[in-house]
């Protein structure tokens, strides 16, 4: 009976070992999430973050559950991070969200970002008809519900007209 105990507790620490926490708090959103693709954003050279797209089905479908991991090569400020997303947005989408909608999309970007470093993970979570979910490697930075706002987020790598087009077809899992 004891070593039956011991043996149980083994086998369960080493299930807590084996799954970091980061890893299953993302997941609950997409339990069976597979590597779809993955590729680096470069500028002027540097290798700024490595990008993977996690989703359950491939062909990717853009409606569905999906997960978007980036791991920082360098160090990027909040700041940044939120003034580039919008620039983009509005790249993308010119005049289609008024000011009073991209300023509420900032103070959500601010809250749900922070400044990393090289090494950091920054995960977001499209979850269709509701939102998305932003996630370091160990906790939920923030739960944004508003599915327009996770659309035009998430386009800034999957939309057809991305800045990087390279780096989004590797992502779809159309280039090696």
């Amino acid at each position: 009976m004891f070593s039956q105990r011991i043996s149980a507790i083994a086998l369960i620490s080493m299930a807590c070992i084996a799954i970091p926490a980061h890893a299953t708090l993302w997941r609950e959103h997409i339990p069976q999430a597979q590597a779809i693709g993955s590729g680096d954003l470069r500028w002027f050279g540097l290798r700024i973050y490595t990008a993977k797209l996690w989703s359950e089905k491939k062909p990717f479908d853009l409606n569905a559950p999906f997960a978007l991991e980036l791991t920082y090569h360098r160090n990027i400020s909040r700041e940044q991070f939120v003034e580039t997303s919008l620039d983009e947005i509005k790249r993308l989408f010119g005049t289609r969200y008024n000011a009073e909608t991209l300023k509420r999309w900032e103070g959500e970007m601010q809250r749900a970002f922070t400044d990393v470093k090289e090494g950091d993970q920054l995960i977001g979570v499209f979850i269709p008809n509701e939102g998305s979910r932003f996630y370091s490697r160990n906790k939920l930075l923030a739960d944004i519900r508003d599915p327009e706002f996770a659309k035009a987020f998430f386009a800034i790598w999957f939309d057809a007209r991305s800045k990087d087009k390279d780096l989004r077809a590797q992502l779809l899992g159309n280039q090696p």
